[in-house]
């Protein structure tokens, strides 16, 4: 009996030495491997705590998450462009060094996890799709944004552009107002009339809900993404956020529906009167096409095309509205800057006030450069993410397989590539080829590689035209310095951006 006892203690004990040393063994394992990649793996952002990493530095409001986003931008710069981060279990990478970023935009196309959060509303078009999508989707699509097509916009336009500049007669010498309302309305109805072919121009109701349901669904995705926890679905489906991005969702798909259902009803019409675009199918405008590739082709079906819908109406009336509005407070702040435009449109235009054509635009070289510095010091899509499908070898460190990269576009352009003064508004910097950075990433407004925006040209066309009239009609006046961001998946400007204008002497 004694025996049998002494034998079991001695069978315990020897199991209990044998899993000691396997988990030393273990351990072991893991400090070594961590520290023979250490020399491969991006240094760590500083102030991570226990179990939870990085992920108490995201909470707050998004004027404090974008803060905080900043500073790791800065860090990252510091460090040579790349650092790594963690939320939770999941380890992830911050890529400030603009030949970097380009290799992994190019490596890896697969979007982050957290744009799933955005599929509700854009569903797997351009800009959310998964890579076998994309690929499909941005091959029919790029017809439509050809430079024949662009042209064929010109018109709208400038119609458009003499629309705001009349709409802006109003706030004329009443002090500072909020010119993203004017822009936005505005832009809004120039990417329906130009790439839908449909106006809603007379419909303020729908257009007012749906600007207001874009601004609050914004801010419910960046909202979701700072609670942890609510990135699991389940546990967002109960939340009190799904009942509103719900109620935002309505509003959304409506005005998609809305614009599809009137530009189909038009298509069919003309084919069964025998009435053809001209320019042929090469040359016809984004919905136009996927209309076309749907009723004859059955290349598309409804869903997908309204996800694309959705996604073209936010993507080119958002971005260009914000990107309009932080300029003209640039300009309004910077006084030779506003008189050395007045000059080049003088040089161009003279005293004739007409429209604008594609001549034109090519000779607005300062006009370009404003717009381009513009960007480069509020990107309008400050942060862009990508899953490594594949470990990922840059030119000091390797990204490993699995995890998630955050190119930062705000830190890229604050590289030092772009010289000492990178964090000043100078338009004369692309004047000069000299002057620019060698590396052509290191301006990332639309983003990079082969993901890049679609819609680039049609930005620039569109908003070089606006202000192009705006600035022959009003001298500007504001103050950047005053100027408080926040990040709701875009840069926004919680306050400081007001402008105020003066009809110019001619």
């Amino acid at each position: 009996m004694v025996t049998s006892e002494k034998t079991s203690v001695n069978s315990l004990i020897q199991m209990l030495t044998l899993a000691l040393f396997c988990i030393t063994f273990a351990l072991y394992c893991t400090w070594w491997r961590r520290n023979k990649n250490s020399k491969l793996e991006p240094p760590a952002y500083p102030g991570a705590l226990p179990l939870i990493g990085h992920a108490h530095l995201l909470m707050g409001g998004s004027i404090f998450l974008w803060n905080t986003l900043k500073e790791i931008s800065y860090n990252s710069l510091k460090v040579g462009g790349v650092i790594t981060v963690s939320i939770g279990p999941r380890i992830a990478y911050v890529v400030t060094d603009p030949e970097d970023s380009l290799t992994v935009a190019n490596a890896c196309l697969q979007k982050d996890i957290i744009y799933e959060f955005g599929k509700p509303w854009l569903g797997e078009g351009l800009l959310t799709g998964k890579v076998s999508v994309w690929k499909r989707h941005r091959k029919l699509i790029n017809p439509s944004f050809s430079q024949m097509v662009l042209d064929g916009f010109l018109g709208v336009f400038n119609s458009q552009s003499r629309r705001l500049v009349k709409d802006l007669e109003m706030e004329v010498g009443k002090g500072p107002f909020d010119h993203l309302v004017y822009t936005r309305r505005n832009a809004l109805e120039t990417v329906c009339l130009t790439t839908m072919g449909v106006d809603v121009r007379q419909d303020s109701v729908l257009n007012s809900q749906y600007e207001e349901a874009i601004e609050n669904i914004l801010s419910i995705l960046i909202e979701r993404f700072q609670k942890f926890w609510l990135h699991n679905d389940f546990i967002y489906s109960w939340s009190t956020l799904k009942k509103k991005e719900d109620q935002c969702l309505r509003i959304l798909h409506n005005m998609s529906n809305t614009v599809l259902q009137a530009r189909k009803a038009a298509y069919i019409n003309n084919k069964k009167n025998g009435l053809e675009t001209s320019g042929g199918a090469k040359h016809k405008a984004f919905l136009e096409l996927l209309l076309e590739l749907s009723i004859e082709t059955g290349a598309l079906n409804d869903i997908e095309i309204r996800e694309e819908v959705d996604k073209m109406i936010v993507a080119a009336h958002d971005t260009t509205a914000n990107v309009l509005m932080y300029t003209l407070v640039l300009i309004g702040s910077y006084t030779k800057v506003q008189e050395r435009i007045f000059e080049e449109l003088h040089n161009v235009f003279g005293e004739d006030d007409r429209d604008v054509t594609k001549q034109d635009l090519s000779r607005l070289v300062y006009l370009e450069a404003v717009l381009k510095e513009s960007m480069r010091i509020y990107p309008i899509v400050p942060v862009t993410a990508r899953i490594l499908d594949k470990d990922v070898k840059l030119k000091n460190y390797t990204l490993t397989a699995g995890r998630t990269c955050f190119v930062f576009i705000y830190g890229i352009h604050r590289h030092p590539m772009w010289g000492d003064d990178a964090e000043e508004f100078k338009p004369e910097r692309w004047l000069d080829s000299a002057t620019l950075p060698s590396c052509p990433t290191a301006f990332a407004a639309f983003n990079m590689g082969r993901r890049v925006c679609i819609g680039k040209p049609f930005a620039i066309m569109s908003m070089k035209t606006t202000l192009a009239h705006v600035l022959r009609h009003y001298r500007v006046k504001g103050d950047h310095t005053k100027i408080k961001t926040k990040i709701d998946m875009v840069l926004k400007s919680v306050y400081g951006h007001h402008i105020s204008i003066e009809r110019r002497t001619r």
